[in-house]
């Protein structure tokens, strides 16, 4: 099993590029927030204990998402791999997840990171905010906070993962194919 994390700011193409992945290595999609919305959906217990955290303005708690987590990958038994979207956010989170995959008897075989300039982010961004009629995503100040918030609550992830040797960074600007060209030679690399 091959297990990937893809890592990167708002705006740096995580989602098209989640999605040809996905496609061309057969591996299962997972991404906290559709996890979320259908354990709520299915009523689970733990599904239910987000709902309720989440109607409170709080966050749930990194035990839960990762009990959801787990249960996503025990509901696919017969998976090549799974893609991490959205997940880990934390150093903590970085941790537990690794502890559930060694119980799996599985690890994370590399973490991608997709570098853009902050620059090209915003402008990504406010575009994709006058597209898609999103108005929040069309304020550049937003932008500017929410790089802020991914510099220095996020980005710890990375530097988790480099201790282990499993960081690659990738250039995020291109086309979308030299973007997953770059991405497939990294993990054909680690797969042959």
């Amino acid at each position: 099993m091959f297990n990937i994390i893809l890592f990167g700011p708002p705006g740096s193409g995580k989602g098209t590029q989640s999605e040809l992945l996905i496609k061309k290595y057969g591996l299962v999609h997972i991404s906290t927030g559709d996890l979320l919305r259908k354990e709520k959906a299915a009523k689970t217990p733990l599904g239910l204990e987000a709902e309720a955290l989440m109607s409170k303005g709080q966050l749930v708690p990194d035990e839960v998402v990762v009990g959801m987590i787990s249960s996503a990958l025990d509901a696919n038994p017969e998976a090549k791999g799974f893609l991490f979207d959205g997940f880990p956010r934390t150093e903590a989170q970085s941790q537990a997840l690794d502890n559930l995959l060694k119980l799996k008897k599985s690890e994370i075989g590399v973490v991608l990171a997709l570098d853009v300039n902050e620059e090209e982010l915003i402008k990504r961004l406010v575009n994709r905010g006058f597209t898609s009629g999103r108005s929040d995503d069309a304020n550049p100040e937003v932008q500017k906070k929410r790089q802020e918030v991914y510099k220095n609550e996020t980005l710890p992830v990375a530097t988790y993962y480099n201790k282990f040797n499993k960081v690659v960074h990738i250039k995020g600007e291109g086309t979308v194919e030299e973007i997953f060209s770059a991405l497939c030679s990294e993990i054909d690399k680690r797969l042959s």
